[in-house]
């Protein structure tokens, strides 16, 4: 049985929550820990809707803070799939905010999670390919492997002489 390739879209979850009390520490601000939880929810839906199985966080590659989220304000978290590998699937978040007096939308986050296919016993399944189409699907779908290479020599589970996407960024052309 062979599994058909999917379109990067097709993997796309969006997720809306409103920052309450309970969600801020002691300024007002959206805990970190909250939406790194609330991210994790959302990507690995975007990586179940890719691949029909059940998913595990194997990492989070990549998280930036780059604005605080105050209280009361709308959070939405898009997850979409960026690249698949054999068993593993990149997913990349970006979180926006809306400001719930005024409407605007403005992005202040985004993270990098991977995930793992796996069937009832945790053993790892087979995912299908992922076929980018917009430009940002492609550019992110490029850097992935480079990410994954980067995670796998800081790993020890490859040589740099071996990572060709990463030394290509450094050979003169």
């Amino acid at each position: 049985m062979s599994i058909q390739p999917k379109k990067a879209s097709e993997s796309l979850t969006i997720m809306t929550e409103i920052v309450l009390p309970n969600d801020t520490n002691v300024l007002g601000n959206l805990m970190g820990g909250r939406l790194l939880h609330w991210m994790d929810i959302c990507s690995a839906t975007a990586a179940q809707r890719h691949c029909r199985r059940v998913v595990v966080t194997a990492s989070v590659n990549n998280v930036s803070f780059d604005h605080p989220i105050k209280l009361g304000s709308i959070v939405t978290i898009q997850a979409k799939v960026s690249r698949a590998f054999t068993t593993s699937m990149e997913v990349y978040i970006d979180v926006w905010v809306e400001d719930r007096v005024t409407g605007e939308r403005k992005k202040c986050n985004e993270a990098i999670y991977t995930f793992v296919a796996v069937d009832q016993h945790g053993a790892p399944l087979p995912v299908p390919e992922l076929v980018p189409e917009s430009e940002e699907e492609i550019k992110r779908y490029g850097g992935a492997l480079r990410r994954r290479q980067l995670a796998l020599i800081l790993a020890g589970k490859m040589k740099p002489h071996d990572a060709t996407e990463l030394k290509a960024l450094f050979s003169p052309s």
